[in-house]
């Protein structure tokens, strides 16, 4: 049964095309990985079959009655509410079911005959709709899959208002489990998750019995819970059966027997082309230079699609610092109330360090109390001497309004608007894209702007919070080999272990210090 048929499907943004006539069919059940590098417009593909996005051309169908649940991070949550309470509207449909029935009971008392048999039947019906869905269940339901996310970690009383950006998405993710849709669409789900949840989530996915679309940069994850691949490429969605390591050997494959065609083609063509050049003008070999032509007018010449940029990075490294980059001092971090215990921390020139530890207990705040951002609860933070620091955000406050262009010339006035060009392209950035504004471009091309911003300053000690986030494999292994090399320090907090254990040299598990409960 088809959930969702999408038919000759065009978008793009000014004239940046994103799709071009393309079709998608969903069927009940199916495990879809959504992949494609940074820009293929995976993201837009989501927004515009939810609606969010109205597509230039083509038509999205949904079956009827079908319920679909979208991880969207931008959903606001209301103060005032406590996780228990966001997570128990995921069974709102049921809560105004027993209002309707308790509404019926209580007009029972006023009606004759007849309508109280009808009453009764109606009440019936509710009293299995609410049983079959296991409504007299929805704590115990709410507490198991609060567990499975950790949202148990800080408490379920606790305000939504008081949740960090990490834990804000848990919530989400959990409000969308527990709605149970028939298909589920998550847009990077693990980006916020620690280990122990990304692991919960990849078995909860496994033994999910309606359909899912994933799109994840964290391969391993998406390659253990899917069974189809949709890749987007060129403006073009290609189908592939099975995972993300099947996709992979089918894809390359493919690019080898196009590339061979394509040879061979070019051969024939130059041989043709050379035949007509010398026989066209010769009246006894006139007829056979016109049937050669006309053959090469007929052929179907085999086009390789245009290499897309990798991007290549190089942090360009500052003057030595001192022997000691920070000292802390007793140093407890927080807002309004304590996430640590007393710190007393030092970072030495050439370390490499990795924060590890789950969501919400402070990873962030720390990085943040070290640079002077926010004030500790208590204690100081000595930086050292001749320091250059590079801090990569999480996500930034705002999203520019300029283009990608302005946003490194502005910040880098001393460098002429070719070198600027130059420096976005090396990030993997096409002139389309250095020529757009930054708010309608994806989250992986947003992330490789920011990175030419570090990679344009002197630095000697490199802070990054979770900067493989939305980044695409041949970005994320590029940066991996510039820190790899980079002779600067480097602090770092990262959910992806395959990305930081044999790149640091120290990790400090933030666990060990927090405050919280576990």
């Amino acid at each position: 049964m088809s959930l969702l048929t999408v038919s000759n499907l065009s978008h793009g943004f000014g004239d940046r095309a994103i799709f071009e006539d393309v079709s998608f069919r969903l069927l009940a059940g199916e495990h879809i990985g959504l992949i494609g590098a940074n820009g293929e417009g995976k993201s837009t593909f989501m927004n515009i079959i939810t609606g969010k996005l109205e597509p230039d051309a083509g038509t999205v169908e949904w079956t009827k009655h079908t319920r679909v649940g979208y991880l969207d991070q931008h959903t606001s949550l209301n103060k005032g509410m406590t996780i228990r309470d966001v997570l128990r509207t995921a069974f709102q449909y049921l809560y105004d079911i027993e209002e309707e029935m308790n509404g019926l009971f209580g007009k029972m008392g006023e009606v004759g005959p007849e309508d109280l048999e009808k009453l009764l039947e109606d009440t019936g019906r509710m009293q299995d709709a609410l049983t079959n869905n296991d409504f007299y269940m929805i704590d115990a339901k709410v507490e198991e899959i609060a567990n499975g996310l950790g949202l148990d970690e800080f408490g379920l009383e606790t305000d939504v208002h008081e949740l960090s950006g990490g834990q804000r998405t848990k919530v989400l993710l959990a409000k969308l489990l527990l709605e149970k849709p028939d298909i589920l669409l998550l847009d990077e789900p693990t980006n916020y998750l620690d280990v122990e949840h990304i692991e919960w989530l990849r078995n909860y996915l496994l033994n999910y019995d309606h359909a899912f679309i994933l799109i994840s940069h964290d391969l391993p994850f998406l390659n253990s819970v899917v069974t189809l691949i949709y890749h987007m490429e060129n403006q073009q969605v290609t189908r592939y059966p099975g995972g993300y390591d099947e996709f992979l050997r089918v894809y390359d494959m493919r690019k080898q027997q196009l590339a061979s065609a394509h040879k061979k083609q070019q051969k024939e063509i130059a041989n043709l082309k050379d035949f007509v050049a010398r026989n066209k003008a010769n009246a006894a070999t006139s007829k056979m230079a016109t049937s050669r032509q006309k053959k090469l007018d007929k052929m179907d010449v085999i086009e390789l699609d245009a290499e897309k940029p990798k991007p290549h990075f190089r942090f360009k490294e500052a003057r030595t610092s001192g022997k000691y980059l920070f000292e802390t001092n007793e140093l407890i971090i927080g807002y309004d109330e304590p996430l640590s215990r007393a710190l007393n921390l030092a970072m030495e020139r050439g370390q490499k360090l990795a924060l590890s530890g789950a969501n919400g207990i402070g990873k962030t705040t720390l990085l943040r109390s070290i640079l002077g951002e926010i004030k500790p609860v208590s204690g100081s933070v000595q930086l050292g001497e001749h320091l250059h620091i590079g801090y990569f955000e999480q996500e930034p406050s705002e999203v520019s309004q300029k283009t990608c262009l302005d946003e490194i010339w502005d910040e880098f006035p001393h460098l002429t608007q070719q070198e600027v060009r130059s420096s976005l392209a090396k990030c993997g950035l096409t002139r389309k894209h250095i020529e757009s504004k930054l708010k309608v471009l994806s989250g992986g091309e947003k992330a490789k702007v920011r990175l030419c911003k570090l990679i344009n300053k002197e630095t000697n000690l490199l802070v990054l919070d979770e900067p493989t986030n939305h980044l695409d494999r041949d970005a994320k292994d590029e940066l991996k080999r510039a820190l790899t090399d980079y002779k600067g320090s480097v602090l770092l907090i990262s959910h992806e272990p395959d990305f930081y254990q044999d790149l640091v040299t120290d990790i400090w598990n933030c666990e060990d210090w927090t405050t919280m409960v576990f």
